[in-house]
Formats: structure tokens, C-alpha cells, sequence
């Protein structure tokens, strides 16, 4: 009975009826039971199996939906790159002030601001922005205003409140709640017009504002809230109307001060850590970049007064220079309790720098001895380790390529402007457009021709990027970047006569297959490495990477192309400019907290994860939203499941929020990259030597066939006013 209880249970449990197996409610035998719910489990299985089947088939016909659906986006977006050209003065236009230049939306009709808006985030070609910041010679005198502990207080609750604000650092806030000067704005007063150029962010401190959009109320702000933040990175046209609904009184700064002020307590801080670490025995032969990459890694920790910040006898990795702040040194004595007094130490003193060579067993007790507490700076062993690399070694992998470089050169000499036959335009971009020409008397090549107008460059103030574009790609060398191979100039244009790539842009490729596989993508992402690995060892930044910037050759190989933001740096040094495409920014770049090199690997992991999903992994509504999400870090996206573990692991630690910590900017180097699991197995000496196949082959019939670029209209802009300025003489 006790088994046929069970199986009654059972029954009664998954809802089968128990008349099924029971008959003449006598119970039935324990082998007649199992062999009833034997055919009622077949028969269970059964159906499961045909539900099942349907499933699959209901699937299949959903995919084959989504992929019409796409290949019919891909062919709405081929319409629009081919049309946009001639309506992009109608939905977008270029904006130049004080040396900025960037592209802002204009009017959208109603009905199609939500398609417009849509296809300018996902699907239309990029613009990078750029703010360079005041230079060593002309920067602002930090003037502060005085102001009553009250407002000094809602100014920081403000900052404190801001998305993006928060993330600056606690003395870089008092700096800026320090310099901000007071306005007032009468009731009905424009405090911000939308379409105008801004370069000042403002805090409400009484009274309230309205916000509109094309004469559209959007909110209502009350005292405490920061206004035009997106101004504090670069120039920006403003995207909204404030108006003052009551009398107001605000407090404000300028871009230029917010920067110098942000350029300055980073240059400080990097000094001082820097001289602290010069005054260890164990750092004091160190090369200076990589002290200052070590400065860069120490962590400010805080410890309160009778902390044990180290205890005698205990094992450690850690080692601590006092910033602030004093703690003694006490040692207990063999056969006691007792803890004797040895010493005090202050700032500018360590200790624990045994523990960087080897496991430290703690001699002595640190003491924090200060009513106020003591902040130290702090490193452990691993990331020391993972710093201290031969860099000699690391800058001399490439040989001597002067000669090699000198006779290209040779090739190009006496081409002359006149010698060049314009036939079809293979891109525009923000200073001119991009010409496919052959030259006279040499109809087995052909060429791209990169024209500039010289009049925008000089009103944008651009001069010292041309020229640095100038100067790296005429020096560079390298089968991953696109040669320059000579520069001419008339009174109204600049002109570049580069390396033709046939193959189209990756960013076109992309966009018709709307993303691609772990093989795809290790090919491309392999290619960038070994471009970055020749800028890199030539301490050039590159700071603008993204497909749109990468060029397949006719034999399916990617090159770098687009060097505008490109910069030679200072061994150790960093660089403060604000510039590339928001998606790729890296956050120290955001933070204005100066970048090198590491920026690049940043930007090398975002790239990886558009490949492999269509998109980039930090993307917003706007730009100042877009920031807001790479400033969240990396840890808070989610990956689609079409990502690898290993792709996963390798794009996170490219993208880690502290650049010293970025793979490919460690010990090894670039390598570390190259030996990633990731690219476990992946030829790279075929990949050199060009002997590894590309997973797409360009169909290019011939050294004129421009099938894989969009087409674009004749320009009808007409010739720019001439430039005098003579800035380009060395061009």
C-alpha cells in the first residue's frame, strides 16, 4: 500500500488523473502501476518531442524574419550614406569657435527626429571632437572668488550630485567650487540659448529655471543643480534653452579654468609622488617614466588615529609612503609583552619596501600616531612587478627603417599637383573630401588624395594637428598604417597623395553584416595591435581608433588610416588635450587627468567588443550621457552572450578604469597581448609576412574599382576663401 500511495501522490502531483492506471478502485499491483506510468511518461515524452519540434521550426522562421529584417536596414542604411551627403547640411552642421570645431544636429522635422536620432547613434558615420587645453605659457591665473560657507556648501552638494562631476577628485572640487564667480539673470532672462556655442557651466544657487527644447517645456530646476556640464570637456553647441522663470543668481566657470585646474593638480600631484618615490633607495635608479608610472598606481588610503596600519610578525606585500600625517614605530621585544617605542615617521617617509622584492615578514609595528589620521600612499607587489620592464628593450624592437622610408620617397619626387588625374571621391570628412587619382604616365596604380581647406584649418585652429599628421605618417614605415608619399599645397587647399586601399572601409563591411565572428575579429583586432606596436615603440599616441578609421587593402589586410589626432610624446610625459569619439574615449581623457599610450588599449578593447556585436559597448543618447557610461566602467556592461569568455577576459582588462593596469601597458608590454588566450593559436608571423588569408576578400577588379566605397556627389560647396596666413610654409 505504501507504494501505491506514492505513485497516487505522484499523480496527483503532476495532474494526471489516478482513473488512468486505477480500476474498480481496487488497488492495482506495484507492476502494474510502474507499467501504466511507463506508457503515460511515452506518451508525456511524446508530445514534448512534437512541442519541441514546433519550437524549432518557429524559430527558424523568426530567424529568417530578423535576417530580412537586417540585410533590409542594411539597405536602407546603403541609401542613406549615399543621400546623407547631400542632406547633411540639412541635419547636421559644422560649428568652429575659439579653435574647436565639431559637427551638431540641426532642425529634424518631428516625424523623423526618432528615426534620425536613432540612425545617428548606430548607424551613420561617427565625428570625433577636440578640445585642446590651455598651453604651459598661457594658462589662467586660478582666481578665487570669495563666497559665504553656505554657497560654498550647495556648490559642492551640486558637483557632488552631478553624474559626471562626482568623479572628480575631492581637491580638484574644492578648486572649482573656489574659482566659481557669481551671475544673476533677471526673471524671463536666457541663461543657456539652445544652437549657441557654450563654454561655461553653471550652478543654480536661487531661484528656479525652465528647460525647452525647439520651444518645447521639458522640466522645471530648482537651486542646486549644474547646468551645461558637456561645456566643462570641449566647446559644444547647446542642446537646450534655459530661461530664468524668476530672478536668479547662479555661480559659473569657464572650460579654460575647470581645465587648468584639472592639468595642474594632476602635474602636482605626479611631481610630488614622483619625488617621493626618487627619495626610496629601491626606485632611486629607476628611468622616469617609470617612476612616474608608478606614481601614477600609488593608492591614497586613509587610516584613523591608533590604527595598526602594519603589525609586527604578520606577512606582507605592501608598501606605504606617508602623504600626511604621522605614525610611530614600536617594536615587542623577545620575551615580553611589551611594545617598544623606536621611532616617528611623517610625510615623505616609508616603509615596507622589502615587501616589493620578496615576502616580508613585518619586523615592527606602524602605528598611525595623529589625531587628524595619516593618508599613505600605497603599492603592492604585483603591480610593482608588473610595471618594472626593460623598456630599452621594448623601444629597440624595430630596426632602422630611415633608407627604406628615403627611397619611397625618391619615387614620388618630381610628381608634381598637375601630374594628378582626380577620377571619383572615395570619402568626405570634415576638412575636404578624399579623392581616388591616378598620376600621368602611371595607369598600373592609383592613389587616394586627401584635400584640406586651409582657410577651415586655420579658423579651427587645427594647424599643429595637421602638421603632426604630416610628420608621423611621413616618417612612418609600416604595412598596418597607410603611406604618405608627398604633401603639395596652393592657395587654397592642402593636399596628402597616400597609399590607395581599395578594399573599403571596415566601417562599411561592419555595417553590411552587422557584426562579426571570434575569427573575424581577431584578424582585425591583430592587424591594430601591430600598427599600435609600431606607434607605440615611437612613443606616439594614435587616440582616435574605431572602424571608420580602418581601411581593408585589396588583399583584405587592415590599415590605419586618419592621423589628425595622432601625437608624438615625451618619454614618460602625458598629454591633456580632449579629443576622439566620445564611444571611445578612455575615462582618464574625460577626467582630464592627462593620458598616454594606455588611452590606445582603451579604445583597442572597445573596438573588439563593436566587432564582435554590431555596437560599442558605451554608448548614450548624447554625449555627456556617453561619458556618464564609460565613467561607470567596463564591470557594468552587459555582454551579450555571442562573446567568448576569453574575448570577454581580454576586452576588460584592456578596458580597466586605471591605465597602469591595462594589458599591453604592463612589464611586457604589447606581447602580453599577443599572448592572451584570446588569440591562442593565431599565426602572427603569417600575419607579418602576409601570408595568413584574410577571413574577407575584397573584390577589387582593378587599381580604379571603387565598388566598395559609398558614392558621393560632386562637391558644390565651391572653392574656400584663400588662406594668407603663411602657417604652412613647412607643408
Amino acid at each position: 500500500m505504501s507504494c501505491y500511495n506514492f505513485i497516487t501522490r505522484f499523480l496527483h502531483r503532476n495532474k494526471i488523473d489516478a482513473e488512468d492506471i486505477i480500476e474498480n478502485e481496487m488497488p492495482p499491483s506495484d507492476t502494474e502501476v510502474v507499467s501504466s506510468l511507463r506508457r503515460l511518461l511515452e506518451e508525456k515524452n511524446r508530445e514534448l518531442k512534437l512541442k519541441e519540434e514546433t519550437i524549432s521550426l518557429l524559430e527558424k522562421e523568426l530567424d529568417d524574419k530578423d535576417s530580412t529584417i537586417k540585410h533590409l536596414h542594411n539597405e536602407i542604411d546603403k541609401f542613406r550614406q549615399v543621400v546623407r551627403p547631400i542632406t547633411q547640411r540639412i541635419i547636421t552642421k559644422q560649428i568652429c569657435l575659439d579653435g574647436q570645431c565639431w559637427q551638431v544636429p540641426t532642425e529634424v522635422p518631428e516625424e523623423d527626429e526618432e528615426e534620425a536620432q536613432s540612425t545617428n547613434e548606430t548607424r551613420t558615420k561617427r565625428q570625433a571632437v577636440s578640445a585642446a587645453p590651455p598651453l604651459a605659457g598661457e594658462q589662467l591665473q586660478i582666481k578665487k572668488i570669495p563666497k559665504t560657507q553656505r554657497s560654498r556648501e550647495l556648490i559642492k552638494s551640486a558637483i557632488l550630485d552631478n553624474d559626471f562631476m562626482k568623479n572628480l577628485e575631492v581637491t580638484q572640487i574644492k578648486e572649482i567650487v573656489d574659482c566659481m564667480y557669481p551671475e544673476e539673470y533677471k526673471t524671463g532672462s536666457i541663461i543657456i540659448r539652445e544652437g549657441d556655442v557654450g563654454s561655461t557651466v553653471y550652478v543654480l544657487e536661487e531661484g528656479c529655471v525652465e528647460v525647452s527644447r525647439e520651444n518645447k517645456f521639458l522640466s522645471t530646476l530648482t537651486p542646486g543643480k549644474v547646468l551645461g556640464e558637456l561645456a566643462i570637456l570641449y566647446n559644444c553647441k547647446r542642446t537646450a534653452t534655459i530661461k530664468a522663470a524668476t530672478d536668479c543668481k547662479l555661480w559659473a566657470i569657464e572650460r579654460q579654468c575647470f581645465q587648468t585646474i584639472m592639468m595642474r593638480t594632476g602635474l602636482i600631484r605626479q611631481a610630488e609622488y614622483t619625488d617621493f618615490l626618487k627619495s626610496v633607495p629601491i626606485f632611486k635608479d629607476l628611468p622616469e617614466d617609470t617612476l612616474i608610472k608608478i606614481s601614477d598606481v600609488l593608492e591614497e588610503t586613509f587610516y584613523a588615529n591608533g590604527d595598526y596600519i602594519i603589525r609586527q610578525g604578520a606577512r606582507g606585500d605592501t608598501f606605504f609612503i606617508i602623504s600626511k600625517g604621522t605614525v610611530k614605530v614600536t617594536m615587542k621585544m623577545p620575551n615580553s609583552n611589551e611594545e617598544k617605542f623606536i621611532r616617528t615617521l611623517g610625510k615623505g617617509d616609508f616603509f615596507g619596501e622589502k615587501a616589493l622584492q620578496g615576502d616580508d615578514l613585518r619586523t615592527a609595528n606602524i602605528i598611525v600616531d595623529d589625531p587628524d589620521g595619516v593618508s599613505a600612499l600605497v603599492i603592492d607587489r604585483e603591480t610593482f612587478n608588473q610595471l618594472i620592464s626593460n623598456l630599452d628593450e621594448i623601444k629597440s624592437k624595430y630596426k632602422d627603417e630611415v633608407l627604406d622610408r628615403r627611397r619611397l620617397d625618391q619615387e614620388f619626387e618630381n610628381v608634381t599637383l598637375s601630374d594628378l588625374k582626380i577620377l571619383t571621391t572615395l570619402g568626405v570628412g570634415g576638412f575636404g573630401r578624399v579623392e581616388l587619382v591616378q598620376i600621368h604616365g602611371r595607369p598600373s596604380k592609383s592613389y587616394a588624395l586627401k584635400q584640406m581647406k586651409k582657410a577651415q584649418i586655420v579658423e579651427t585652429r587645427q594647424q599643429q594637428h595637421i602638421m603632426s599628421e604630416k610628420e608621423i605618417m611621413g616618417e612612418a614605415n609600416c604595412d598596418f598604417i597607410v603611406k604618405l608619399y608627398k604633401t603639395f599645397k596652393d592657395e587654397r587647399y592642402l593636399y596628402m597623395l597616400m597609399e590607395s586601399c581599395l578594399g573599403g572601409e571596415l566601417w562599411t563591411v561592419l555595417r553590411d553584416r552587422t557584426h562579426f565572428d571570434d575569427a573575424t575579429t581577431r584578424f582585425y583586432t591583430a592587424c591594430v595591435v601591430e600598427a599600435f606596436d609600431y606607434l607605440h615603440s615611437r612613443n606616439i599616441i594614435y587616440r582616435d581608433l574605431k572602424p571608420e578609421n580602418l581601411l581593408l587593402d585589396n588583399q583584405g589586410y587592415v590599415k590605419l588610416v586618419d592621423f589628425g589626432f595622432a601625437k608624438k610624446l615625451q618619454t614618460g610625459r602625458k598629454t591633456w588635450t580632449f579629443c576622439g569619439t566620445p564611444e571611445y574615449v578612455a575615462p582618464e581623457v574625460i577626467l582630464n587627468k592627462g593620458h598616454d599610450i594606455s588611452a590606445d588599449y582603451w579604445s583597442l578593447g572597445v573596438l573588439m567588443f563593436e566587432l564582435l556585436t554590431g555596437a560599442p559597448p558605451f554608448a548614450g543618447t548624447d554625449p555627456m550621457k556617453t561619458y556618464n557610461i564609460i565613467l561607470k566602467g567596463i564591470d557594468a556592461i552587459d555582454f551579450p552572450r555571442n562573446i567568448t569568455r576569453n574575448a570577454m577576459v581580454l576586452i576588460k582588462k584592456l578596458c580597466r578604469d586605471n591605465p597602469a593596469e591595462r594589458l599591453g601597458y604592463q612589464k611586457g608590454g604589447i606581447s602580453d597581448i599577443r599572448k592572451h588566450k584570446w588569440f591562442d593559436g593565431f599565426n602572427w608571423e603569417g600575419l607579418v609576412n602576409r601570408t595568413l588569408t584574410p577571413p574577407i576578400l575584397p573584390k577589387v577588379e582593378s587599381v580604379t574599382d571603387t565598388s566598395n566605397f559609398d558614392k558621393y556627389p560632386v562637391d558644390e560647396d565651391g572653392p574656400p576663401p584663400e588662406d594668407t596666413s603663411g602657417w604652412d610654409s613647412a607643408f
